[in-house]
């Protein structure tokens, strides 16, 4: 592994995440613009997320670095793509400088990096499965009151 991520992956990031300075000094990027876009925006942005973590994996990414990276970038392109609201999410949540962070991290303190990511996809999985959950629960009692009414 090297110490430093490729300046590619630097610009890349920076460009997706933080290129476009607005007014009061926040930053936004090209993810969120092209996101603006129905359908193909977010394809889009999903595919430079990809890029980027293809690229850790080939620096010696752990795995579940890798699968933190995927994280994020599922998290942007889901969240990303309900109209609106997904729109202003693009636009705070960065996950391409988020996983440059984690790539940074994994190349100062590989442990560590690791032992959190595992941690971190834990905690997700756990609170995954109880929206899973919730929804199935929320599914069946709405089956059961239409039942009722059709009854």
């Amino acid at each position: 592994m090297t110490e430093v991520p490729p300046r590619r992956l630097k610009t890349i990031a920076y460009l997706m995440d933080e290129s476009i300075r607005l007014p009061g000094g926040y930053r936004i990027g090209w993810d969120g613009i092209i996101g603006l876009v129905p359908g193909i925006g977010d394809v889009a942005g999903l595919a430079v997320s990809a890029y980027i973590i293809a690229e850790s994996a080939r620096l010696g990414a752990s795995k579940s670095v890798l699968l933190r990276m995927s994280a994020n970038a599922a998290i942007d392109a889901i969240l990303g793509a309900i109209p609106v609201l997904g729109d202003l999410f693009d636009f705070t949540f960065k996950a391409n400088r988020r996983n440059l962070h984690l790539l940074q991290s994994q190349l100062d303190v590989p442990q560590r990096t690791r032992r959190v990511s595992i941690g971190w996809l834990a905690v997700a999985g756990v609170v995954a499965l109880l929206v899973l959950v919730a929804v199935l629960v929320l599914l069946s009692r709405l089956i059961a009151w239409l039942w009722n009414l059709v009854s």
